[in-house]
């Protein structure tokens, strides 16, 4: 399971904002691994968690690309939702930037 947390361009402008975005970072990601574990307990699957900063598409790439690197015998997935917003049917979402770079197997969501 990979987080992404994203740092919206605007938040870059003050210090404090940064600040306080990373820490809500460090609670999502602790909530998201906690949430991971429950759903996946007592299912015979290795898997693990981690979280990155950046932009979305490129950081699930190189995810994707690390685990291969470091497990060739794996075969890395990625699976997201798609957009319901309409806006990103236009100038693009995480799904449509996957489905145009990704390297490895994509899976969307709707």
């Amino acid at each position: 399971m990979v987080y992404i947390a994203h740092l919206p361009s605007v938040a870059a402008l003050s210090a404090g904002a940064v600040g306080e975005l990373e820490e809500n970072f460090d609670e999502v990601a602790e909530e998201l691994r906690a949430a991971c574990a429950e759903q996946l307990r007592g299912v015979a699957v290795d898997w693990r968690f981690e979280w990155r900063q950046g932009a979305i598409v490129e950081e699930l790439i190189a995810a994707a690309q690390d685990i291969h690197v470091a497990e060739p015998q794996v075969v890395a997935v990625i699976v997201v939702g798609a957009s319901s917003l309409v806006a990103h049917r236009v100038v693009g979402s995480v799904a449509v930037g996957l489905a145009r770079h990704s390297p490895v197997p994509l899976l969307v969501v709707p």
